[in-house]
């Protein structure tokens, strides 16, 4: 089986190959799975340059223009092209007519489609292309009605539900994790995202705060990487006398830091409203931390329907505040053994 991933995303920050590949981990740790599994695999990754890198028995070729990756897709005679992202049916459609015909390409979903609507271009182009993928992968079933809507998966088209991604992160010994992070409290709750009104900081801090009477030892560490609601957070922790000295908030921390963070927590919260798959929460699960996140359709998907941890409602900071209180009141180290056999599952 050969098998090629064509990633024609990039982020115009990343300058360098091996900077893209070092944070594009779900990138390498897909290639490597599919590669342990016994089929030979090639990664094609639009970029600025044309370049090559090899990593792990893996070859990655980096292609300054669509026509190059069609080429080198069609070079490699794969049985199988992988892309990632449905955004990009005109580019995809230009690669099927460069593969012979007993090549199959597989579309995989890196968003939950709510923001098609406002994409009409897009939408007519989904539409008269779509023809070009045999199949699709989604995170979770309630994504592909959104594509389907729009056009772009037609009625016909074979859906598959598979997670976006998994991750390498695992948990270390507590005592360490503590030390090393500098996350306590009792119990230790943890927020990772962006400061964005997609995460909604501020509906985890007014549910924070919620728990003060219930909860009064209990602490809130929120890591954040783009900052655009930092001024308000800040505003709203400071002013609260609940929450000044117990939310913490650190600025991003690198990759390979954060099962530190996972495993010094007790429980992990989320407030987004939508999410393709939701990095943040797999991890947590890898590390062993609780989830008490939003009932969105990915975060349904890897807590079983919520019953692992707990789920409540976008934007209900009340509903927060009972789920927290609720889930903190259960055997912890219970919930973290319910926790690990789930996620190896």
């Amino acid at each position: 089986m050969r098998i090629v991933q064509v990633n024609f995303a990039v982020d115009a920050a990343l300058r360098t190959p091996d900077a893209l590949l070092d944070r594009y981990f779900t990138l390498t740790g897909w290639s490597d799975a599919i590669r342990s599994a016994g089929a030979e695999v090639r990664v094609l990754q639009r970029f600025a340059r044309d370049d090559v890198r090899s990593r792990g028995g893996v070859e990655y070729r980096f292609c300054a223009n669509d026509r190059r990756i069609a080429a080198e897709a069609a070079a490699f005679a794969p049985n199988i092209v992988h892309v990632n992202g449905l955004e990009f049916p005109i580019r995809t459609w230009i690669l099927r007519r460069s593969l012979p015909p007993r090549a199959t390409i597989v579309v995989q979903n890196h968003s939950d489609g709510s923001a098609i609507g406002r994409a009409p271009l897009l939408r007519a182009a989904g539409r008269l292309l779509r023809g070009a993928a045999a199949a699709f992968l989604v995170a979770a079933p309630e994504h592909a009605n959104h594509w389907r809507d729009a056009g772009l998966v037609g009625p016909a088209q074979s859906v598959y539900c598979v997670m976006e991604a998994s991750t390498r992160l695992r948990p270390i010994a507590r005592a360490d994790a503590r030390r090393s992070s500098g996350v306590d409290g009792h119990p230790a709750i943890l927020w990772v995202g962006r400061l964005n009104r997609n995460k909604d900081p501020l509906a985890v801090l007014e549910a924070f705060e919620l728990t003060f009477q219930w909860l009064p030892r209990a602490t809130l560490t929120m890591v954040y990487s783009a900052a655009d609601l930092l001024f308000a957070v800040r505003g709203r922790v400071e002013s609260s006398s609940a929450l000044r000295g117990r939310v913490r908030l650190v600025r991003e921390v690198p990759h390979e830091r954060m099962a530190e963070f996972f495993s010094a927590a007790d429980l992990f919260v989320a407030g987004s409203h939508h999410e393709g798959s939701g990095y943040a929460l797999m991890e947590a699960c890898a590390c062993g931390t609780i989830p008490v996140v939003t009932d969105i359709p990915t975060f349904r998907v890897m807590t079983a329907g919520g019953t692992i941890g707990a789920l409540w409602r976008s934007g209900d900071a009340a509903g927060c505040a009972r789920a927290l209180i609720e889930v903190a009141a259960r055997d912890l180290d219970e919930e973290r053994r319910k926790l690990a056999q789930h996620f190896v599952r």
